[in-house]
Order: C-alpha cells, then structure tokens, then sequence
C-alpha cells in the first residue's frame, strides 16, 4: 500500500509543477522535497509517471520551474556526494535525483535554447544555507557540479563500494577517500576482487545511465566531421578535474572483462538466480565506448614505459585514453583479451540442453571496445597477434557477420566487424596466424569443410557477398581487400575455399557486371592480386587453388580476350537487365550447412534500427605499404592506378543504413549518389549518367594483373592433359597429387613485391564510428527508454 501511495504523490507533485504558471521558489523546499523525499518509486516508475508531454509543457511554458527542478535534484545529489549518504533516507534521495535527471536530461539537449543550461551558473537559486555548488573561485557551472558528485558518489562506501571500516567511526570523509583503493574488481592495476554486493551493483548502474544520459547531448547534434567538435560532458568528466578518472575507468575495465556470464556452469542459472552485474557491465561497456571516443583534442602520444597507474597532469587531455594507451602489462592485456573472447565467445556457445546457459546481447560495444583498444594501444594489438588467441576474437566476429548479413536492421555490426578485420589484416602475423586448422567447429550456416581459419573465412566472405542483403554491395571491396591483405601467408587452402574464390572471380567477371558500375572491375583487380600472391609466395601447399584454377582457365582466358567495342558493352548491358541478382545463388556449390546451425533471417517487422552515414571508399579507408625482404613495411606513395591494384581514381563509395529501394523517398536524407553509383547493377542503366566507353574499358583491362596465371595455365594444362590421357585418369586425386609435387620455379615471372593496405584513421570513419556507437547506445537502452521520441538529429530512427 505504501508503494502505492508514494507513486501518487509522487504523480501528484509532477501535475502540480505542470499546471503551476508562476515559478515556485528554490526555497520552497516541502515542494521540492515531494519530488525525491520518501518514495520508493523505481526508474521504470519515473519513466511512465513523468509524461514526455509534460516535461516539454513546463519547459515550454514554465521554464524556470524545470530549470529549478533541475538545479534541486543536483543540488541534493553534492549534499550526498559530501556527506557519503550515510543514512538510507539519504541514499534513496540519491537515487530519485539520479532517476528524475535521466528522465529530464534528453529534453533539455533536444531544445537548442535549453542546451547551454546545465553550462551555466544558477546565481541565488536555492542560496539558504547551501554552498555545496560553490568552488573556491566562485560557481560551478551545473554540469560540472552533477558531473563531480556521480564521480564522488559511485565512490561512496556502503553505497556503491565495500566499505573498509566497521563499527561507530564506519562513516568515511568523502574528501579525504583514496578511490583507488575501491576499484570495483581486480584485473588491471588490481589486485582485490571486493565482495559481491548486488544492491552496490545496481546503486553503480543507475548512476551510471545517468552519466551515459549527460554524455548523449551528442545525439541531439546533427552529424558533422568536424573532430574539433569535443562533447563538453566527457571532455570535463575525462579531464583531470575528475580526481576519480583513474580509479573509474580502470573499475569499468575490469568490471568488464572479468564478467563471466556462465559463472558456476550450472544450467538454467540465469533463469533461477537475477543477475545484477549484467545490467552493471553493459552500462560498463557503453560509457567506456563513449569517452574513448574522442582523445580530447590533443595530439595522440604513444605509449611510455611508466605504468598505468601514474597519472598525468598536463594539458586538457582525456584521460581514459591516456590509460587505455599506457597499459602495457602482458598480464594485463591478457586479462582483457581473455575476457573479450569469453563475451564475444558467450553466444556461440553450444549445450546439449537448449537454452540453458545465459546469451549476453552486448557484443556491439564490446566489438567498438575492442576497436578503440587497437586503435589507442599498439601494444595490446600486437599482444593480440602474437599468439594464435587472435582467433578466438576471429570466430566469433565471423559468425556475428554471418548471422546478420540477411537482416538490414544490422547493417551496423556488419560495419564494425569487417572494419575490425580489415585492421587486423594490415599486420602481417594476422595472416600467419590464419593457417591454424579450424577444429572449434562454432554452428555456423555455412557449407562444411575441413581446413584452416583462412577456409573460414573465406567460406563466411563468399557467402556475405552471394546470399546477403544489397545494403552490403559496399563492403565487397573491405572483404576482398581483406583477403588480399593475408592471401601471401595463406599455406594451403581447402578446395571448398579455393572454389568459393573461383565462384566469385567467375561472378564478378561476367560483362554484365563489369560493364554495370564505374568500380565494380576493381573486385576482379583485387581476387587476381590474391591469386598472384598466393601462387608467386605459396605456391607448394596450394594445389587445391592451383587446381581450381585449371579447371576455371576459361573464367581468365575471357577476362583476357574482354571485348571492349560499343557494340559489345550493349550486349553486355542488356544480359545485366535480364539478370537481376549480381551473383548467381545457384551456382555457388553449397553443400550440407554445419551441424546445429541456424540459416540467417531477416529482421522481424516493427523491428527499429539507426540510420548510418555514407563509409569512405577503400582507398580512402587504406594506405598501401609495401613489404621489403625484411618483413618491415614501407608506406607507397599515392599515384596513378598501379597494375598490381584498383585504380586510385574511383569515385567515393560510401553506403547508408537507410536508403530505399528507389532512391526518391523523401525522408531518405542520407541516401547518396555515391550508394546509387554503387547499386547501379540493381537499377536499370537509363537512370544513371554514366555510361561505360571503349576507352573506360581500355584504361582498366590494360592493367589486369593476368601474367602470373597465364603462364602458370601456359605450362600446366598440357602436362595435366598428357597425365589424363596417358593414364586414362578421371580422378581429381591423382591430379593434386601431381600438382602438389610439382613446381614453377623459373617459370613465373619475377614475383611482385608484396602490396598491403593497411586501415587508415580519417574524418569519415570517425564520423561512422559516433554516429553507429550512439544509435547502438540509444536501441540498446529500452528499459527504461531514456531517449525513445525524443528529437533525435544524429541518426535517424526507423521500423524495419
């Protein structure tokens, strides 16, 4: 019955301050005091007992009364924050200011008026007897006031940590606190893994949405690439005003990567026991993603020799990507790695008891996490690839790409995953650790095979591209590059592999294709440059390629002989508008898919996904290195088009999360003509200005990199044909076994040297990045819907 009351009172108090027409005083305390004072409403109840309408109401037509309410509920959350809240009347005020702030915050953002509210000084409001806000030098703006007392609060002993004192004199002095001595879980930098304490797990998660609310003013901006452009919430939360920053980031670390989903092993757990630490480590994860994504505008330095735990004092950097550059420990980077796999690993998992170990749903931002320690940390990157643990990030990234490739409303993670892959590829030990044999056997719907972790990834590749949505048309170049990037470590494919490549060589070479879009002969470009670096680096182990190859010579012959006169690309033409799927889906040579998998589906109608902006084309998101006989690498400067490689000259390719299957739907504002030069092959060529010319055919067919495999075909076909006829032989064994023994040394022209393209950071990418981090952020966090109809501008949101 009290529950009941306090919720109508509570509903009472937020009518009253909407039908109020004159301000209320700051003063008026019994007022304010219905708001947070003795309720036991939880987040769920604020969200449905104060209306979206109602906030924008007072805010329309009273706004000093919001900007007060506002004011008070930070001002009672620095009153917690400097007493430790050491009664539960105190802390459950904590909690109601923490819950009706989440619920204010995004409309104070999405109101370009109300935006620099929070950034300025509320002079005399609530003065009677309360200084709490007050600094030394004067006022704090109030977003630094609320920004340091969560800090402070998710450091408050019997609150949010384990206090370290017992008996009378147990209330600690919040000033005097050394946090670091209360970071939340052992891993980097600690040692200490303090008791489990659910009710301190949810204290930290509710405090922890409330940061993540006043970091997402970013989402009511619209999107820019203008990376001077810093988010003041986590440019000051980062900095060092923040005496917490260490202390904070190494507990969200480590909450994150020691997280074990399955914890004792006992089936059905999850469903018998509530588990308040996953809410806790997915609040964890997004704030980290968040404030890594910028490193505070100034130039990045590399990692020094001292540990994490020194802090730095100079300039105003973001200090969570100065630690997460500084960790250099191989325990510790083992310890993050370790857990990654294990959560990325989690939905994979497979039980003889359906349903009965705990899926987590959090492996997007786990992915960005993943990414921005790459990205941030060179060390841990090359910890990653030093073993062969590298793999165990690689299976799982290659069944979340092909699991989603059929649904358009995970276009997203399809991005990450190969923008994760395609870093990867540019170190050369990531190729090397590719020719380990696959044996995990994770239920994928793939064909089955037997073979190596460059199988696998080949095999996932060729079917994105054969059975996955259009929206993904865009990627194909990532994927080949991709395959390019590792083809000269690749020591021995499988013949299920070697076909996948010949199937697609053969797809992407017909005239129609070639002949649809101004870069769709960069595909043949980059399959041809992978079967020249395996033949001239890997040529011993590769019969099955080899074979494959002879078998397919016609695909290579006619690429040779491609006709390029006007009456020829018509023809070329016309067969595309007969044909409407790029590749043939019937063609492919599936065989039986792995045991216990599930086929790729569609997302469900009502399904709701973010829009994303247009990514760079592939010579825009790579620079090309060259390999030297050492194994370094050397940067090639940008030039003309090279006969190894695409042509640099191509028009930006980008793709969108929204575009339409027309083109001309008004609300599709971020489809570009880039995408529709892209997805030409699926409009009819009448609606498109460019047209392809004898002299464009002439330019690019001239380059084909086809010495290497013609005169690998020059001399393998008549000693394959004499071998068949001599011995009458039928058997494809027999053959391999030839080629297996066989050898082109002084035959093949004098191997080319060794072309990567590594991923390159620029404004675009950063842009893709934000833009898809947020609308992760915002469709992960339904319960309660912190940003749910709210005048979102750097995304878009739609049903599927």
């Amino acid at each position: 019955m009290g529950s009941t009351d306090s919720k109508l009172n509570f509903r009472k108090a937020v009518i009253q301050l909407t039908t109020k027409t004159q301000p209320v005083e700051a003063t008026d305390d019994a007022f304010w005091d219905q708001f947070w004072a003795d309720t036991t409403t939880t987040v769920q109840d604020v969200f449905a007992l104060v209306p979206a309408a109602e906030i924008r109401a007072v805010r329309e037509e009273s706004p000093s009364n919001l900007a007060t309410l506002c004011y008070k509920a930070v001002e009672k959350l620095v009153q917690g924050a400097e007493s430790g809240c050491p009664t539960e009347r105190e802390k459950q005020v904590v909690l109601n200011c923490t819950r009706i702030l989440s619920r204010i915050l995004p409309y104070i953002f999405e109101d370009q008026d109300w935006r620099g509210f929070f950034w300025s000084t509320v002079p005399g409001a609530g003065r009677a007897g309360t200084d709490e806000l007050d600094d030394d030098d004067g006022a704090r703006p109030l977003a630094e006031s609320l920004l340091l007392a969560i800090a402070d609060l998710l450091f408050c002993p019997d609150f949010t940590v384990h206090s370290h004192r017992r008996g009378p004199d147990s209330v600690e002095n919040m000033q005097s606190i050394d946090s670091c001595e209360y970071i939340w879980e052992a891993g980097v930098g600690f040692a200490q893994s303090p008791p489990l304490n659910y009710i301190h797990d949810l204290n930290r998660a509710e405090l922890l949405r409330l940061l993540l609310t006043c970091f997402s003013e970013a989402m009511y901006l619209p999107s820019s690439t203008d990376n001077s452009v810093l988010n003041p919430w986590v440019t000051f939360f980062c900095s060092t005003e923040n005496r917490h920053a260490l202390p904070l980031f190494t507990s969200l670390l480590n909450v994150v990567c020691a997280y074990d989903p399955v914890g004792y092993g006992i089936p059905y757990n999850h469903l018998l026991f509530s588990d308040y630490r996953e809410q806790l480590v997915e609040q964890a994860v997004q704030i980290l993603i968040v404030t890594l994504e910028h490193d505070g505008g100034v130039p990045h330095r590399p990692p020094s020799p001292s540990s994490i735990e020194e802090q730095e004092t100079a300039g105003p950097e973001n200090l969570f990507v100065n630690y997460l550059s500084r960790i250099h420990r191989e325990e510790d980077f083992d310890f993050v790695l370790k857990g990654l796999a294990r959560l990325l690993t989690n939905p994979l998992t497979q039980t003889y008891l359906p349903n009965s170990t705990k899926k987590i749903q959090f492996h997007q931002e786990l992915l960005v996490l993943f990414w921005k320690l790459c990205d941030f940390n060179k060390k841990f990157l090359f910890f990653v690839l030093k073993s062969s643990d590298v793999l165990d990030i690689l299976v799982p990234i290659l069944f979340y790409l092909n699991d989603a490739r059929a649904d358009q409303s995970r276009v997203g993670l399809m991005h990450i995953g190969v923008f994760i892959l395609l870093l990867l590829s540019g170190e050369r030990n990531f190729g090397v650790r590719l020719n380990k044999p696959y044996s995990v056997h994770v239920p994928m719907d793939i064909p089955v095979f037997t073979g190596t972790h460059a199988d696998l990834l080949i095999v996932v590749f060729h079917k994105i591209i054969t059975t996955g949505h259009q929206r993904l048309q865009p990627l194909f170049d990532c994927l080949l590059t991709i395959v390019v990037n590792v083809s000269p470590y690749l020591k021995s494919l499988s013949m299920v592999a070697a076909n996948k490549l010949l199937h697609l060589l053969e797809a992407f070479s017909t005239t129609w294709f070639l002949f649809s879009v101004a870069q769709n002969h960069h595909l043949v470009f980059f399959l041809l440059e992978a079967f020249n670096n395996i033949i001239q680096y890997q040529f011993d182990g590769n019969c099955n390629l080899v074979y494959a190859i002879i078998r397919k010579r016609n695909v290579f012959h006619q690429l040779a002989n491609l006709p390029s006169d006007s009456a020829c690309i018509q023809k070329g033409l016309q067969r595309k508008r007969k044909t409407p799927d790029v590749i043939s889906r019937t063609s492919s040579q599936e065989t039986v898919s792995m045991e216990g998998s599930h086929p790729a589906v569609p997302a469900e109608p009502g399904t709701l996904k973010t829009s994303l902006v247009a990514i760079p084309a592939i010579d825009k998101l790579t620079e090309k290195s060259q390999v030297s006989e050492d194994g370094t690498m050397v940067s090639v400067q940008k030039t003309g088009a090279s006969q190894a490689a695409p042509s640099e000259q191509s028009a930006v390719a980008g793709t969108s999360d929204t575009e339409s299957n027309s083109g001309r739907d008004n609300e599709d504002v971020f489809y570009t003509e880039a995408e529709m030069e892209r997805r030409r092959f699926s409009i009819a060529s009448s609606t498109s200005s460019w047209a392809p010319t004898p002299e464009w055919v002439l330019s690019w067919k001239s380059k084909l990199p086809l010495q290497t495999i013609m005169r690998l075909l020059q001399v393998l076909v008549p000693q394959v044909e004499k071998i068949c006829i001599d011995k009458g032989l039928t058997d494809e064994s027999e053959i391999l076994k030839f080629l297996q023994h066989g050898t082109l040394v002084g035959l093949l022209p004098v191997p080319h040297p060794i072309l990567i393209r590594k991923y390159q950071a620029n404004a675009g990418t950063a842009m893709w990045f934000r833009t898809y981090m947020w609308g992760v952020v915002y469709l992960r966090n339904v319960d309660p819907p912190i940003w749910y109809d709210t005048d979102v501008r750097l995304f878009e949101i739609q049903k599927m």
